[in-house]
């Protein structure tokens, strides 16, 4: 043994120990007696649980309409119920343990039993609680791990290995053991920080008096507090003083001045979007470099539109301040459009405005205010004389509400109804000289 490696000689004492300990516990009737009522224990809480499942689900499940306060603690709380036969497991093999201290003095082996549930209950809770992908992730490689190490009774040995293992970066170091604690408690902390997030940014959305711009505004600053607040209290449970953060801050100073100024151009430029409101969610824009298109999301960076063929385009919210921007829907939901025609030189022109703009009123899309339709004469062609009929629509004029071809069939029914011709380009041909004859 002395002419061993140090690693194997630790393994064999802990293999050691673990025999000595498990012919005292089959030797003893204490250690039966705690393995008997840790049985009665998991057999009891797994038939509660199954009786108490089904109606406890229905109970924390609310009606899909309902979006009350109360309802949404509900859903809540309905997450955990995957979570209900650790906890009666851990609650029954407890009262175990105090009776059997009372009796023999003794609860090793259902002290055991506890660690066992917990590391199945942590199973459970990264299994088919968690559903974000990335906090799934740490669950899988960290905490399972270290619930498993705990049952086992080797966190103490793994604990102060972690510690002595010490990372070196730059004037900094910390151990292993800190970074696995940083991880665990921040990825907590930021887990409940989405969910608040997402409960604040709902809340905000049904606050229809508000404008929607205001709405954008209110909900960025409700998400910047949340995580900031969430960030300080990450580095106040670790220990952190924040003025060992001040390095780091004048770091991403000199960053934003340099590299990042585009960014923070349009961080600032998305606020200011935001609080002026002459662009916000729901806005058709056409800007002055041909992006055109509805906004569906504006985040800190850009504006992301999407177009009538169903594309997106991120458009940097820089691009909003800097350059000449087009809102169809600021002033209101409805735009001017007009559909260009021609008719023959033989036609009497007089009758024509008449004809086309009770034809055109007749849609049901086009609207009497602010004006209704107005049929104008814009000039004489080489083929006919050129009208075209202005009209109002309530919305835009996109592919999916294309309104002028509408219009368009409506003038081409009108026109032939009232037999008055629709001209085409003719052509002259002069030959100068005699046709040559046939031989």
């Amino acid at each position: 043994m002395e002419n061993q490696p140090e690693i194997i000689q630790t393994a064999l004492s802990y293999l050691a120990q673990g025999w000595d300990l498990a012919q005292e516990w089959l030797l003893s009737p204490a250690a039966w007696s705690q393995f008997a009522l840790l049985v009665v224990a998991f057999l009891a809480a797994l038939w509660v649980s199954r009786k108490l499942r089904d109606p406890l689900t229905r109970w924390l499940t609310p009606a899909e309409d309902n979006d009350s306060i109360f309802a949404k603690a509900r859903r809540f709380l309905a997450q955990f119920v995957p979570l209900l036969f650790p906890l009666l497991a851990y609650a029954f093999t407890d009262v175990g343990e105090n009776i059997t201290r009372s009796i023999f003095g003794s609860g090793a082996v259902i002290a055991f039993g506890n660690r066992v549930i917990l590391f199945i209950a942590v199973r459970i809770l990264v299994k088919e609680v968690v559903q974000d992908p990335l906090f799934k992730t740490i669950g899988k490689y960290f905490l399972i791990p270290i619930a498993a190490l705990y049952a086992l009774g080797l966190m103490g040995f793994v604990t102060a290995q972690l510690d002595a293992t010490i990372v070196p970066l730059g004037n900094l170091s910390f151990s292993l053991l800190f970074l696995v604690r940083f991880l665990i408690i921040g990825g907590v902390i930021f887990w409940l920080g989405r969910w608040s997030n997402a409960q604040s940014t709902a809340m905000i959305q049904k606050q229809e008096d508000m404008r929607p711009a205001m709405r954008e505004l209110a909900t960025k600053a409700s998400e910047i507090a949340i995580f900031g607040v969430a960030f300080l209290l990450l580095m106040n449970i670790m220990g952190i003083s924040l003025t060992s953060l001040a390095v780091l801050g004048g770091a991403i100073g000199v960053g934003l001045g340099f590299g990042l100024q585009k960014i923070a151009s349009n961080f600032i430029s998305g606020v200011i979007l935001l609080l002026e409101g002459q662009a916000t969610v729901g806005d058709y824009v056409e800007l002055d470099g041909g992006e055109a298109g509805t906004i569906v999301k504006m985040t800190a960076r850009a504006a992301i539109l999407e177009t009538f063929d169903g594309r997106w385009i991120v458009v940097p919210n820089e691009d909003f301040i800097t350059t000449r921007v087009v809102n169809f829907s600021d002033s209101g939901s409805a735009n001017r459009y007009e559909a260009p025609f021609s008719v023959s030189y033989d036609t009497d022109i007089n009758k024509v405005p008449d004809i086309i703009e009770a034809a055109v009123a007749k849609l049901d899309f086009v609207l009497d205010d602010p004006d209704g339709p107005d049929c104008e004469l814009r000039g004489f062609g080489d083929s006919g004389i050129d009208f075209a009929v202005e009209f109002w629509v309530n919305g835009i004029d996109d592919g999916k509400n294309k309104f002028t071809p509408k219009v368009l069939f409506a003038i081409w029914n009108a026109l032939k109804d009232n037999d008055i011709e629709i001209p085409y380009p003719h052509r002259v041909v002069e030959i100068k000289g005699s046709l040559p004859s046939d031989a």
